[in-house]
């Protein structure tokens, strides 16, 4: 499931293809008068919550304390490629980590502090939000035609 949600299609798009070939003014794009978060905004949110799970997996302090809606602007928007690129290579870097140490950890752990149910919940969160960038992509016309 940590794949399929990141980056191996199954009955429905992962993170890693919905945001491939955006560039940063794409990825900063949200309908006029319409309450949405732009796909940049969608990323640092994502990228945030999984950082934290990392932090706390690997018994690291966490202190970057942010509220939900704090959690869009984790990085400054702009319409720099090379900025946007950094945004999603930031996501890539986490999603190993989880990988990682997710890889280290045993199964009778997953039962400790609701471990196994927060990766639930952080995969299913990532598959809401994917579904919310392809939205946003259809109706700026990214989103390619063979999907």
């Amino acid at each position: 499931m940590l794949d399929t949600t990141f980056d191996k299609e199954s009955w429905y798009a992962p993170l890693k293809d919905a945001i491939e070939g955006l560039t940063a003014e794409q990825a900063n794009w949200k309908p006029t008068g319409e309450a949405t978060k732009t796909i940049w905004e969608n990323l640092n949110h994502l990228i945030y919550y999984k950082e934290k799970h990392v932090a706390i997996m690997e018994g690291r302090e966490w202190t970057q304390h942010l509220d939900g809606n704090e959690t869009f602007y984790l990085t400054d928007q702009s319409n720099d490629d090379q900025e946007w690129k950094k945004v999603i290579e930031r996501a890539e870097k986490v999603q190993d980590s989880l990988r990682q140490v997710l890889n280290k950890t045993a199964v009778e752990d997953l039962d400790q502090d609701y471990l196994e149910l927060k990766l639930v919940n952080i995969m299913l969160h990532d598959a809401y939000h994917t579904g919310q960038i392809i939205q946003i992509r259809k109706m700026q016309g990214s989103w390619p035609s063979h999907r």
